[in-house]
């Protein structure tokens, strides 16, 4: 389908069978592999955007008469892809001794009130003998707050770091003492000015945090070299013409660096400020 990435995963061994997923291109998403033959799933884990958290989509379909050790790989491989992930599993479950008059209700009230929401049930595709179930995925789990405090030099009062230090006679309390002891003392008083002049503040993610020298145009580059990926993988454009692009790419985002590095110290002169906010 067009806009869409086709994932899918075919029964081996005879014709027809398997799981596939259909992902917008719109959205940066990679195929998790390592599978068990026993198992018949598909995992994409789908990049979330700015601070939002990834999630992990995962088709699965279980034959009615599966075995106990093949429910056991599945159990196995589920724990294993869904650490620390937002997850959305879907797919026939064949699950005989669940009782779906009584529950359903229940279980589809627990499964709107998170991640998933807006479910609606019936329809069919085709000539498919299975019900639809419609949902969406709510995009709004965000990453894990870290509760590690760092310093932020950014916002640090140097001028008045300045003025502490020197408040400090330090001939006169640094005459007659040994240099460890010397040192004791001078680390004291520095500790002491800085926690004054330099606020804390909570250590961020740097994962989402752009490039300096990452500009518009840059952007623009990155992002026409994942359209012709797309093209690649559709036979629409040649591995030669990737190859080309990737190269280019890499060597425009080296220059920018480069002339950025190179105008960091005549930029230091009027903003002291500029080198902490490079890197």
């Amino acid at each position: 389908m067009d806009g869409y990435k086709l994932f899918r995963r075919d029964r081996q061994g005879r014709r027809g069978g398997g799981v596939a997923l259909y992902v917008r291109e719109c959205f940066d998403c990679v195929e998790l592999g390592d599978y068990d033959d026993k198992v018949k799933c598909l995992w994409v884990r789908v990049r979330g955007k700015a601070n939002k958290a990834d999630i992990l989509l995962g088709v699965c379909y279980r034959p009615p008469n599966q075995d106990e050790e093949a429910d056991e790989a599945f159990y196995k491989q589920l724990a294993g892809v869904s650490q620390s992930l937002a997850l959305v599993l879907m797919g026939n479950f064949n699950l005989p001794d669940v009782c779906w008059k009584y529950n359903t209700d229940n279980f589809l009230t627990q499964l709107g009130k998170g991640l998933v929401g807006d479910v609606v049930v019936g329809g069919r595709l085709g000539l498919s003998d299975h019900d639809m179930i419609e949902f969406s995925i709510c995009g709004e789990v965000r990453r894990g707050v870290s509760k590690t405090t760092t310093m932020g030099f950014w916002r640090a009062g140097f001028d008045l770091f300045g003025t502490l230090v020197e408040r400090v006679p330090w001939e006169t309390v640094v005459k007659g003492k040994k240099v460890q002891e010397g040192w004791a003392f001078f680390k004291k008083e520095v500790l002491k000015a800085q926690e004054q002049a330099v606020p804390m503040c909570r250590k961020t993610n740097q994962r989402g945090r752009r490039p300096a020298w990452l500009n518009r145009e840059l952007l623009l580059g990155l992002w026409k070299k994942r359209r012709v990926y797309c093209f690649w993988k559709k036979e629409k454009a040649t591995q030669e013409e990737y190859r080309d692009l990737v190269k280019s790419r890499r060597e425009e985002n080296k220059k920018a660096k480069a002339q950025l590095e190179l105008n960091l110290p005549t930029g230091v002169r009027d903003n002291k400020k500029r080198f902490l906010q490079t890197y």
